[in-house]
């Protein structure tokens, strides 16, 4: 347990913080999810619109350094692949 006074706000402060990296990192996580569910479906079209807001989702969690920046960068690299490949195999 925490016992200065410094130290109690720290623990504050990283509750916080902890609350707002994971709703970041949820909203990733859904829309890369979506887009997985839609390429098994074989709806390439709505994979490749929802690939702008997954791009955002992923951004936003890299700018917060919710993730790495390598991180974000190779989903993004991954999940554009996928699509890729899904339309050449239609």
């Amino acid at each position: 347990m925490a016992i200065t006074k410094s130290a109690k706000k720290e623990i504050r402060a990283s509750e916080k913080k902890a609350v707002f990296n994971l709703r970041r990192k949820r909203a990733m996580k859904i829309v890369i999810k979506e887009i997985n569910d839609l390429l098994k479906d074989n709806k390439v079209d709505e994979a490749q619109k929802k690939l702008s807001e997954a791009y955002k989702a992923i951004d936003k969690a890299a700018k917060m350094d919710t993730i790495k920046k390598n991180t974000a960068s190779r989903t993004k690299s991954r999940l554009s692949a996928k699509i890729r490949k899904a339309k050449e195999a239609k």
